[in-house]
């Protein structure tokens, strides 16, 4: 073989022997990223797991703070109101009665009315007394609030050991003329159909009337004289016993109460 033949062999061996030396390098390179691929692909996967997390959590965290302010901002407008019932304006049937709020007032107020309502006590209401009355006739009044048309009213004429007579007036207010004998009266008052007040009245006779008339100044005069005279002694008694109390008080400073140093 000739010298120029043995460097051509020589050149291509070396030639085929770096491309291997290439070829192994590349292929190990490529195995080594295919087996550090998997682990970086999982803590890719990690972390981007985290970062969902963390953003629930921040979006949770978001959603609760609005929410723990509105409770905070309810609680805070949301005043608890007290109430009480004012004291009915009737013992008997119906009258009125106020609301009172004690707690959340406007202003700061300690106590301030909401409404009026309307309440109830026992039905029967006794004996009244006539609105007004003269010497012929005498107006009464069924017990009533304010509107008078709301309810029903029955007027009888009351008779011992007999039915009562049932009159044809049915408004809250009855006129009637004075007779030679008493009459007692009754009237129900009714609010669908339900009976809720009744009142009776005595209406006397005319010489009656002025007998009680008469008879009334007697025990306001006797009733007077006696006031008056009460009181006239009360001051007799006060000025009697300061005159005393200023007499003993001269004579003890005036007899020699007093001790005198110079006497020891």
């Amino acid at each position: 073989m000739s010298p120029g033949g043995a460097c051509c062999s020589t050149g291509l061996l070396l030639t085929l022997g770096w491309l291997f030396l290439a070829g192994l390098q590349s292929t190990c390179g490529a195995n080594v990223t295919a087996l550090q691929d998997p682990g970086l692909g999982h803590e890719s996967e990690n972390e981007g797991e985290i970062d969902e997390e963390a953003e629930d959590d921040s979006e949770v965290a978001e959603s609760e703070a609005p929410a723990e302010a509105t409770e905070e901002d309810a609680s805070n407008k949301t005043v608890v109101k007290e109430v009480e019932f004012g004291t009915c304006t009737v013992t008997c049937g119906v009258g009125i009665r106020e609301v009172i709020l004690t707690n959340g007032c406007p202003g700061g107020e300690s106590k301030c009315i909401v409404r009026v309502e309307e309440c109830r006590g026992p039905v029967d209401c006794g004996w009244g007394k006539p609105i007004s009355e003269s010497l012929d006739t005498v107006r009464l009044a069924c017990v009533h609030i304010s509107p008078a048309n709301r309810f029903k009213y029955m007027w009888k004429i009351l008779r011992p050991d007999q039915q009562p007579i049932v009159l044809e007036n049915d408004s809250a207010i009855l006129e009637v003329r004075r007779e030679i004998r008493p009459l007692a009266f009754e009237c129900d008052t009714l609010d669908n159909n339900q009976l809720i007040a009744t009142i009776k009245f005595t209406v006397y006779t005319t010489n009656e009337l002025q007998m009680r008339r008469s008879s009334r100044p007697d025990t306001d005069a006797v009733l007077v004289f006696v006031l008056t005279t009460g009181v006239v002694i009360c001051i007799f008694v006060i000025f009697v016993l300061i005159f005393i109390i200023i007499n003993c008080s001269e004579s003890f400073l005036g007899g020699g109460g007093l001790y005198d140093r110079d006497s020891f």
